[in-house]
């Protein structure tokens, strides 16, 4: 006899239609299409939303005929005003900041509200050639047929140039100084020359680059006074409250946790808030109430980072335990985040334990189960 599939498991045609994390302009098509009907501001030429439309879109807010915007981003108004309007103008956007502070995020938002693509991304790494930022060459056709048109393979910079498109570069600090000067004239004059076919390529109306770099990586590769000049700088800062950075854990818990399949509840606010507040604590060096000092560990122990931890914890209970996470499922994951040096930081985490969770009374369960792992 074939057994009955189950309701709950999707058909052939539905897996294959299924990705683990769709593009920002896919997963709010429905968000990004009514604001584009109630949007009746002006628009800067080639962008889907206006100004005002795009800063709604990730901050959130409910729209005259009763649409909820969900916030993409918590944290001040007057940052995504100052990122928006500079993408409005000629001068490119640098996001910086300490890792964590959703500066991918942002851009990937910033993209997709504007340009409805948030693809046109290059990823900055110490090999990432200039070819990435300019143009390369399909060497089979080239040896084949010559220097042409058809030959060319445009990198995504040049792509959202055609196309007066928002282009993304993903930790510029991380890409050679050398390769970085490719994008000075670039920037400045809006075009991108090719020698080898005696041609150009002029940035239609609507282009721009939204650039993220990790302020912890000042040394590595720091940009020229002359790239720092094309940039409008806006640095993300960590959240300023728990109960602000708790919504962000928690918001971000619950959107992974449906795109994993984990029951929507399955992460308590009180264990986010307790995950969030021991982050908070040895990232600023003292206790909540400003009464113990701290020592800090070599982590950045960063929001993403808390929302790591609950996720992993959401997974155990789900997979391992009963469905609501406790104590012992975020254990494990917050030793990992916290200890990343062996030595040192086993010592800092050891103290942190020993003076402040274990005088806890209500975090007794967190206590244990640290202890458990050793």
């Amino acid at each position: 006899m074939t057994p009955t599939p189950s309701p709950a498991s999707p058909t052939t045609s539905e897996a294959d239609e299924q990705v683990l994390r769709p593009h920002a302009e896919q997963q709010f098509a429905d968000e990004l299409a009514a604001l584009a009907a109630a949007d009746d501001r002006p628009r800067p030429p080639r962008w889907n939303l206006s100004p005002w439309a795009v800063t709604t879109y990730l901050l959130g807010g409910t729209l005259d005929d009763g649409t909820v915007i969900t916030p993409k981003y918590v944290g001040r108004r007057r940052l995504m005003e100052v990122a928006v309007a500079s993408l409005a103008t000629d001068r490119a956007l640098l996001l910086l900041g300490v890792p964590g502070t959703a500066k991918t995020w942002v851009s990937e938002h910033l993209a997709a509200a504007i340009s409805g693509d948030s693809t046109l991304l290059v990823q900055g790494t110490a090999g990432t050639p200039e070819e990435s930022l300019r143009y390369g060459w399909n060497y089979a056709r080239l040896l084949a047929e010559g220097p042409s048109r058809a030959a060319l393979v445009p990198s995504p910079v040049m792509r959202a140039m055609e196309s007066g498109s928002v282009a993304r570069i993903e930790e510029l600090t991380r890409i050679p100084a050398d390769v970085q000067d490719a994008l000075i004239s670039l920037l400045s004059e809006k075009t991108m020359p090719v020698p080898e076919l005696d041609t150009e390529t002029q940035a239609r109306p609507g282009f721009n680059v939204i650039a993220t770099a990790n302020n912890r990586d000042k040394g590595v590769n720091d940009l020229s006074s002359a790239l720092q000049r094309r940039f409008t700088t806006v640095v993300l800062p960590l959240p300023d409250s728990l109960e602000e950075e708790v919504e962000i854990v928690r918001s971000r818990v619950a959107s992974l946790s449906s795109s994993l399949a984990l029951p929507e509840d399955v992460a308590p606010l009180a264990e986010v808030a307790r995950v969030v507040q021991v982050f908070r604590e040895l990232r600023s060096g003292s206790t909540d109430d400003q009464r113990t000092a701290l020592k800090s560990p070599s982590a950045t122990l960063s929001t993403a980072e808390a929302i790591s931890v609950v996720v992993n914890g959401a997974t155990l209970s789900a997979h391992f335990g009963d469905g609501r996470v406790n104590a012992e499922d975020v254990a494990a994951s917050l030793v990992g985040a916290v200890v990343k040096d062996p030595v040192a930081d086993r010592v800092v985490w050891q103290e942190y334990l020993e003076t402040v969770v274990r005088d806890r009374h209500e975090w007794a369960d967190l206590y244990r189960a640290c202890r458990d792992l050793g």
